[in-house]
């Protein structure tokens, strides 16, 4: 299945102008071809929150396969606003360094252990919506990774169970400052700002990705290709970063977690290609989906 938050557009002019912005209005339906079965519909009855639809359980995860097959309601794609698919997740945790050419690249040391760092969560956007450079900087970098999203609560989970524990996998952009991210060993800050976590279009289930290590992922900066990597050059595998992170704390459903970037970036070249106002970045993965943001100036945006 392919799930998505979504949103429509306002049918009256005392509805809010940009409705993605109430949580109020959100749904959470099924991609089927090019409609959506909205699971909140009587005819299936699910939540309209990404997240109480994963603490659902199998039992949720059934009834939203099988929701295309009632008369719930249905709504063409393009005329629905995607949010982020977990627009609010308890947590981004995020992996550097996870491609070794990505490290030559950065000049960097390739890590022994793995290395963690969090991006907010107000830093998350859906595919569509902007990434506003911001007025601090403007070594603003992109970043396309296969990210996954946690299905159920996990501690302690060896290796060898993790993928019982993720829902599914989706695509992340992860947007850098990068003079703000050199300035702490933490890089939180640099990983942070608003508009700074572009995922989506929506969570493919784990059932229909037999292999994530398996992947392409490119990245294009307006018409130029600038990312040409596979997932199967990982470093550290999805199976042994639910090992580390479940042993250090509990994850929980809808923590989105991403998996590091193939080479390609812009601080790779010399001299660095920064992401300016006008530009477009297009992060596509093989069996996931393509996820698409405007870039623009400050104050160009609200959220």
């Amino acid at each position: 299945m392919r799930l998505v938050t979504f949103a429509e557009p306002p049918e009256a002019p005392t509805e809010p102008a940009e409705p993605w912005r109430s949580s109020d209005l959100w749904r959470v339906g099924v991609v089927v071809g090019d409609e959506v079965v909205d699971l909140t519909d009587t005819e299936v009855g699910l939540p309209g929150d990404m997240i109480e639809l994963l603490v659902g359980g199998e039992g949720a995860m059934e009834r939203a396969a099988q929701a295309p097959g009632t008369g719930a309601r249905r709504l063409p794609l393009q005329q629905v606003q995607l949010l982020a698919p977990v627009p609010r997740p308890p947590k981004v945790l995020a992996i550097g360094l996870n491609y070794p050419a990505h490290i030559t690249e950065t000049g960097r040391e390739r890590p022994e252990h793995q290395l963690w760092f969090n991006k907010q969560r107000t830093c998350v956007i859906g595919t569509g919506q902007p990434i506003e450079i911001p007025l601090v900087s403007e070594e603003v970098d992109y970043e396309g990774e296969l990210a996954f999203v946690i299905g159920r609560p996990a501690r302690r989970v060896p290796a060898e169970d993790a993928m019982s524990v993720i829902a599914g996998f989706t695509v992340m952009n992860d947007v850098s400052v990068r003079d703000w991210q050199w300035r702490a060993p933490t890089w939180t800050l640099g990983k942070s700002f608003d508009t700074h976590g572009p995922v989506g279009p929506w969570i493919v289930t784990r059932d229909e990705v037999p292999d994530p290590h398996h992947l392409g992922l490119r990245t294009w900066v307006n018409d130029e290709l600038r990312q040409d990597g596979r997932t199967d050059d990982m470093i550290f595998k999805v199976s042994e970063m639910v090992e580390v992170l479940s042993t250090a704390c509990t994850l929980e459903p809808g923590d989105v977690i991403t998996t590091g970037t193939p080479p390609g970036v812009g601080v790779g070249f010399d001299p660095p290609r920064w992401l300016v106002p006008g530009d477009t970045v297009r992060v596509e993965i093989e069996g996931i989906g393509t996820l698409e943001n405007p870039v623009v100036g400050p104050g160009d945006t609200a959220r």
